[in-house]
C-alpha cells in the first residue's frame, strides 16, 4: 500500500503528519514531499478550501480544527489565508491544487512531487 499506511505508523501520526502538511500548503503555497503524502494532502486541501466557501460559523471551526501553526503562522492567520483563497477559486468547482512529479530521493529511491495550489 502507501508510504502513508504503512505498517507500524499510527492513526494520530498519519493526522498529526496530513494536518501540517495541509497548515504548509495555505502558508506557502506549495510543499515538497513525497508522491503518496502528497496524493493523500491533496483531498484534505480541496475540502479545507472547500469548506471555507461555505463561509459559515462551522465551517470556520472546522477549518480551526484542521490548521496548525507554521514558522511563519499562526492558525489565525492561516484561517484568514485560507478565506482569500477560497475567493480566488470562488467559481471553481474543484481541483485546487495539482500534484507534480518531480524527483527521486537520494538514499530510498522514493519519488518526490510538488504539492500546489493552482
Amino acid at each position: 500500500m502507501s508510504y502513508i499506511n504503512k505498517k507500524g505508523k499510527t492513526s494520530s501520526w498519519r493526522q498529526m503528519v496530513i494536518k501540517q502538511q495541509v497548515s504548509d500548503v495555505i502558508a506557502y503555497n506549495q510543499i515538497k514531499t513525497t508522491i503518496t503524502k502528497a496524493k493523500e494532502t491533496q483531498k484534505h486541501v480541496d475540502n479545507l478550501i472547500s469548506l471555507a466557501k461555505k463561509n459559515t460559523l462551522v465551517a470556520d471551526r472546522k477549518i480551526r480544527s484542521i490548521l496548525k501553526d507554521t514558522k511563519t503562522m499562526n492558525v489565525d492567520q492561516l484561517v484568514k489565508k485560507v478565506h482569500t483563497i477560497a475567493k480566488k477559486y470562488e467559481k471553481r468547482n474543484g481541483g485546487y491544487t495539482r500534484v507534480v512529479r518531480f524527483d527521486e530521493q537520494k538514499g530510498d529511491n522514493t519519488t518526490t512531487a510538488i504539492l500546489q495550489l493552482v
